[in-house]
C-alpha cells in the first residue's frame, strides 16, 4: 500500500478546505445552528453546492454523472465532509443505494435514479431494521405480496434515518414466505410520497430527531422497482451493506474531535494547573491519537483495495469494528477529562464546547451497533478473513 496520496488528491483536499470553511457558516463549528429547520435549509443548499461542482459522486463513472476519479480521491471528500462536520451528503443514495444500482440495477433504473442522485435532489432513506429484526436481519417480517405490475406491502420499518426529510425509500421485504430465512426477500425502491406511508419520529438520547418508525399499509411498487431479482433481495442487501461499512467518517470525525478536546485540556486550569499537565490526560489523549491513526488507515486500505480493481470484503468489517468501537473509546476518555462538565448540553449557560461530547458520548452507544453490529463484524472476520468454522 502507498501511504502517500496524489498531488491532484492533495490539491483536492485543499480546494475541498477552502470551499468548506467559505460556505459552512460560524455557527456550524459544532454541527447545528439554531432549530432543526434551520439546519434542513443547509443540507440542501450545500447539497447542490457540492453537486455543482461534481463532488457527491467523483468516483462515479461519468455517464451516470460522476468524474471517474479514484477510490481515494472520493475517500478525501468524505474525510473532510466528516472532519468540518459538514451537511449535504445523503449517505444513502450516494454512498449505498447507488453503488449497489450500478452492480444490480437494470438500464431503466440506472437511467431513472442515478442522475437525480448524483444532482443532489433527491435524498433516499433505508427501510431494514424491523422492531424484532436487527442484526438478524433476515428474519423480517414485513411482507409484499404480488398483484398485477405491482407489489403490495405491508409492515413496519424502525431507525430510519432520515425518513421525515426522505423523498424515496430502498427496503427488504419477503416475498415468499415458505423459503428458507435468507431467501424469498426481494429488495425494493419506493416513493415516501405513495399513500399508506406512515413516518412517527424517534428523538434519540441526544435529544434529536433524526430516526423514525415507518409503516406500510398496503403500499403499491411497481414491479419495474425491483432491485435484482424476485426473492434474491439478501444478496443486493448484502452488496449494499458493502459499501455501508466505508467509514472513514469515524476516524475524520474522532481527529477534530480530539483536537478540540487537547484545546480544552491547554487551556483548562484544574487544582492549580492546566488538565494538558496531567500525565494521566497526556496519556490518554496520546492513546485516543494513536488509535485514530491505526482506524484511518484501515479505512485507507479498504479505499486503496478498490483503487487497485479488488472488491474489499472482510477489510471493510475489520475497519468498521476498529473504528466504532475506537469512538466508544474516545468518547468516554473525553467525558473522563472534563468530568461534570463534559455532561452538560448545548443548551447550559456552563457548558465546554459547545456540549460536543455529551452528543458524541451519547452517539457512541448506537455506533457500534448501526450498519452491523461489533459482533457481526468480528462474525464476519472470523469466517470471511480468517476462514474459521461457522459455530453450529
Amino acid at each position: 500500500m502507498d501511504f502517500e496520496f496524489t498531488p491532484e488528491e492533495q490539491a483536492f483536499r485543499t480546494e475541498l478546505q477552502e470551499f468548506l470553511q467559505k460556505e459552512l457558516p460560524r455557527k456550524w463549528r459544532y454541527g447545528l445552528i439554531e432549530t432543526a429547520e434551520e439546519d434542513w435549509a443547509l443540507e440542501r443548499s450545500m447539497s447542490r453546492k457540492l453537486a455543482e461542482k461534481g463532488w457527491l459522486t467523483l468516483s462515479w463513472p461519468e455517464e451516470y454523472g460522476g468524474r471517474a476519479a479514484s477510490p481515494l480521491m472520493q475517500l478525501v471528500f468524505k474525510e473532510e465532509m466528516a472532519y468540518h462536520r459538514a451537511p449535504g451528503r445523503d449517505v444513502f443514495g450516494i454512498g449505498m443505494l447507488g453503488p449497489t444500482l450500478m452492480v444490480h440495477g437494470t438500464d431503466e433504473q440506472k437511467r431513472n435514479y442515478l442522475g437525480d442522485i448524483a444532482s443532489g435532489e433527491i435524498n433516499w432513506c433505508q427501510g431494514f431494521s424491523e422492531p424484532g429484526s436487527g442484526s438478524d436481519l433476515a428474519s423480517l417480517q414485513t411482507r409484499a405480496v404480488e398483484d398485477g405490475d405491482d407489489f403490495v406491502i405491508t409492515g413496519q420499518k424502525i431507525w430510519t434515518s432520515g425518513a421525515h426529510h426522505a423523498d424515496r425509500f430502498f427496503m427488504l421485504a419477503r416475498t415468499d414466505p415458505d423459503a428458507p430465512k435468507h431467501r424469498g426477500i426481494t429488495f425494493f425502491m419506493g416513493d415516501m410520497r405513495d399513500p399508506g406511508i406512515e413516518v412517527r419520529p424517534i428523538v434519540s438520547a441526544t435529544g434529536r430527531h433524526s430516526f423514525n418508525e415507518v409503516f406500510f399499509d398496503r403500499v403499491r411498487v411497481a414491479k419495474k422497482d425491483v432491485l435484482g431479482e424476485v426473492n434474491r433481495g439478501w444478496y443486493v442487501a448484502m452488496t449494499l451493506l458493502g459499501f455501508e461499512r466505508s467509514i472513514i467518517e469515524y476516524p475524520a470525525a474522532a481527529q477534530r474531535g480530539l483536537e478540540e478536546l487537547t484545546e480544552y485540556a491547554k487551556d483548562t486550569h484544574a487544582n492549580g494547573s492546566f488538565l494538558i499537565d496531567n500525565p494521566v490526560i497526556r496519556n490518554k489523549l496520546a492513546e485516543t491519537a494513536v488509535e485514530i491513526d491505526v482506524a484511518r488507515l484501515l479505512c485507507y486500505r479498504v479505499a486503496w483495495l478498490s483503487g487497485q480493481g479488488q472488491v474489499p470484503d472482510y477489510e471493510g468489517s475489520v475497519a468498521k469494528l476498529y473504528s466504532t468501537e475506537m469512538m466508544k473509546r474516545f468518547s468516554s476518555r473525553a467525558m473522563e477529562i472534563m468530568g461534570l462538565y463534559g455532561q452538560l448540553a448545548s443548551d447550559s449557560k456552563y457548558r465546554a464546547l459547545e456540549g460536543g461530547v455529551r452528543h458524541t458520548y451519547l452517539e457512541a452507544i448506537g455506533v457500534n451497533i448501526a450498519g452491523g453490529t461489533s459482533e457481526i463484524q468480528r462474525n464476519i472476520i472470523a469466517t470471511r478473513g480468517l476462514g474459521l468454522p461457522r459455530g453450529a
